[in-house]
């Protein structure tokens, strides 16, 4: 699985407009493409932010997408957007648990590492992370999103309401410390988003 993201800011009071756009005219042009597998759109209302993630079967079927959404996209995020990045992944980890996201929070942590240390990095999110985020109240879904060639990477978690993601903020730091430690991955930024929309098919 591969995922394309969509960092965007600007004047908040203009975000549901572009909010609007994306869950239609967006959501259909994505529903067109082949190999799309879902899309998760985040926003953070106070600073004025707006994540997208779209999920895709193959590297190809997403890329074969870059050119359409590349073309359709300013007119989506219009007139909210100042600033737009578009960044690509590889899915390392993908876990979900049976609990609702609906109304939930997520938080995401972006890495840097060495990619002589990819491999280390999903092995340590695997055997170190997950076990522990798993205890973690309102756990809703864990993700870790990694750019192999540039270092860099995205890793998720969303949790069933902002409560419990407010309630995860000291347990997750400790794993967070244990896992970058054993990685050898620098955790460069860490942002929170409520979640708008949130669906992946990932079989």
């Amino acid at each position: 699985m591969f995922v394309r993201t969509v960092y965007a800011t600007g004047d908040p009071a203009r975000l549901d407009s572009a909010l609007r756009a994306l869950n239609s005219r967006g959501h259909d042009l994505l529903e067109e493409r082949p190999g799309y597998r879902g899309a998760g759109v985040f926003v953070d209302r106070e600073l004025g932010k707006l994540l997208t993630l779209s999920w895709w079967e193959s590297e190809e079927a997403q890329a074969n997408s870059d050119e359409v959404m590349r073309e359709r996209r300013p007119a989506l995020l219009e007139p909210f957007a100042a600033s737009v990045a578009v960044e690509h992944y590889w899915v390392a980890v993908y876990h979900a648990l049976p609990r609702p996201v609906v109304g939930g929070a997520l938080r995401v942590a972006r890495l840097e590492f060495d990619p002589r240390d990819a491999d280390l990095l999903a092995d340590t999110f695997h055997t170190t992370a997950l076990p522990h985020l798993e205890n973690v109240p309102g756990l809703a879904r864990t993700v870790l999103l990694l750019d192999r060639e540039r270092g860099r990477g995205l890793a998720g978690t969303l949790f069933t309401d902002r409560h419990a993601l407010v309630a995860s903020r000291a347990a997750q730091a400790a794993v967070r410390h244990e896992g970058a430690a054993k990685a050898h991955v620098s955790v460069v930024a860490l942002e929170e988003f409520d979640v708008v929309h949130a669906d992946a098919h990932t079989v």
